[in-house]
């Protein structure tokens, strides 16, 4: 199984090693092949994304079987209401192909940092409390990646929030498995994978 894999450049750099870990526990002998395919910034919309998605099923020595988009509901823009939106509009701009999976993270990527919270705190050196509610009711107000600045900002340690630093460390440290009971949208994403190849949801 071959999946080719839209996403943003930085989120593919964080996230596809511990994406492969989490599988690799529940797909014994039959973990796909990841093709990934990292933007700098969003991923593409309207008639650029049926393009690409058409070209990775067809294209190359060994076409994708499966193609899937994962994109931020927090674009810098308000073109998507929430996740489901999102993948509403992916799926029209695409058309009807059941190759092709539309995925959000709701609202970013960084929503699905915030069940580790207590990592956060470590890692920042303060004790600033949690944003309240589910990770993934974190909003355009106040993005989740915000709330993570805010805290390192306000920490002891005189550093910085860095996605591909801070973001690999807070999942190397945890277990995705925790963050997707926390976040459905995550689960989703998971649950895609697992049954394209065989495997059980979580």
């Amino acid at each position: 199984m071959k999946i080719a894999l839209l996403i943003e450049g930085q989120t593919e750099r964080v996230f596809l090693p511990h994406l492969r870990r989490f599988l690799e526990t529940r797909l014994a002998g039959q973990m796909p092949r990841f093709d990934p395919e990292p933007y700098d910034g969003r991923i593409p919309a309207g008639e650029r994304l049926k393009r690409e998605v058409e070209r990775l099923l067809r294209s190359g020595r060994q076409p994708a079987d499966a193609v899937i988009a994962l994109t931020d509901v927090y674009t810098g823009t308000r073109d998507f209401q929430d996740a489901e939106d999102a993948k509403r509009k992916m799926r029209t701009w695409v058309g009807d192909n059941n190759k092709f999976f539309p995925h959000a993270a709701q609202y970013e990527f960084e929503a699905w940092l915030l069940p580790f919270w207590d990592t956060i705190q470590r890692l920042a050196g303060h004790n600033m409390g949690p944003p309240g509610g589910s990770p993934e009711t974190v909003n355009h107000t106040r993005p989740p990646s915000d709330r993570i600045r805010e805290i390192f900002e306000a920490g002891n340690r005189n550093r910085y929030y860095v996605k591909p630093r801070d973001a690999e460390r807070i999942l190397r440290e945890n277990n995705l498995l925790d963050a997707a009971i926390a976040c459905p949208e995550l689960r989703s994403l998971l649950n895609t994978i697992l049954r394209l190849c065989g495997g059980k949801d979580v």
